[in-house]
């Protein structure tokens, strides 16, 4: 297993920019990357992992509409979506204290797969 982030945030690597990571990666890719470059961490992700290999991530459940969005699942499937069925707190720098003292989270998350090769229809299943 391997941890890494652009920034240093406590474990694992910081100062690892994804986006400029080209060399194959042997293994699932599972992240939550800044949303607006999901649709740039997801393709990236897609080209250096092998055939069969899987990429997680978590995005808000609206990652699924938008013309553009379309466009990218049309080409690239995800195999399921894990859809929340609770609000999941998502706190900046992890001030969660704060995030509950302004009365929680408001935004719907989802975990999305992908697996290298996989072409069919989306699986939706519900988690917690």
């Amino acid at each position: 297993m391997y941890s890494s982030d652009l920034v240093y945030r406590g474990y694992g690597a910081g100062g690892f920019d994804f986006l400029k990571h080209f060399d194959t990666w042997h293994g699932d890719i599972l992240t939550n990357p800044p949303y607006k470059y999901a649709k740039e961490f997801i393709e990236h992700a897609l080209s250096i992992i092998p055939e069969g290999n899987k990429v997680f991530m978590l995005l808000k459940v609206q990652f699924l509409e938008g013309k553009e969005r379309r466009k990218l699942f049309e080409k690239y499937p995800p195999k399921c979506v894990y859809i929340s069925s609770s609000r999941i707190l998502c706190a900046k720098n992890a001030e969660f204290e704060k995030m509950k003292k302004g009365g929680g989270s408001a935004v719907a998350y989802a975990w999305f797969e992908w697996k290298k090769g996989f072409n069919g229809y989306p699986t939706i299943k519900w988690i917690n």
